[in-house]
């Protein structure tokens, strides 16, 4: 995957968009429901991380260390045309709103020629990470 952070100071808080590039690293069979299983499964791997923007680096480029746990709280996909994972997919995703220990991110999957795909949002709770107790 690559990820493509946001310009420095481009956005305000609660309102963060991330490009991803993605794709299955080997071919895939020609079986549609293997292809929409690795999509789903790629969908968690960066759309929390959106509503954490501001708090912190995407973990692909992240050097600091984490700052914020992410659990997802909800999560929800629909999928529009048949697609292919093992062909790069752009990953769009938007946060909106975070606050209150929660965020809430959206996405769209488009082909390399822009058609949309599938469309996702989740939920996710946002915790600090407490630094660690001296003894």
């Amino acid at each position: 995957m690559r990820f493509v952070p946001p310009a420095e100071g481009s956005g305000t808080p609660g309102q963060n968009e991330q490009l991803v590039w993605i794709r299955a690293t080997q071919p895939l069979p020609d079986e549609p429901l293997l292809h929409v299983c690795a999509l789903a499964y790629a969908s968690d791997l960066s759309l929390a991380s959106t509503a954490a923007l501001d708090l912190q680096e995407p973990p692909p480029i992240r050097t600091a260390t984490p700052r914020v746990w992410l659990v997802s709280l909800d999560h929800a996909m629909w999928f529009h045309r048949p697609f292919r994972a093992d062909n790069w997919l752009l990953f769009a995703t938007r946060s909106r709103t975070a606050g209150d220990g929660r965020g809430l991110a959206t996405g769209e999957f488009f082909t390399r020629d822009g058609r949309l795909v599938a469309s996702v949002t989740q939920e996710a709770l946002l915790r600090p990470i407490a630094p660690p107790r001296k003894p």
